[in-house]
């Protein structure tokens, strides 16, 4: 998971974290700064793996972690859909 705060936008292969745990970062992270809005569909499967340069498998893993979070729904056939409403943060920013 990344550390909140800290902008994580792509996939590093020297981090300690496996690579769908970094995807997964990622695509939270668009979530949670608007990128990816509420009710919005995903970019498919392929075109994730050719963004990201990562294998299906990685992707899959990767929405897997969002699922479990909470952040997303997959619809056979149709693609993953970011929730409506979005849980909150696990990592709520602090107040200044």
């Amino acid at each position: 998971m990344a550390v909140y705060g800290q902008k994580v936008d792509k996939i590093s292969p020297d981090s300690p974290q496996y690579v769908y745990e970094q995807l997964a970062a990622i695509i939270e992270q668009k979530i949670r700064s608007g990128k990816y809005l509420p009710g919005t569909r995903l970019p498919g499967e392929l075109t994730m793996t050719h963004e990201y340069k990562v294998g299906p498998g990685t992707v899959r893993r990767a929405l897997d972690i969002l699922r479990d979070r909470g952040l997303v729904v997959t619809v056979r056939a149709r693609g993953s859909f970011v929730v409506n409403p979005l849980p909150p943060s696990e990592n709520p920013q602090p107040s200044s």
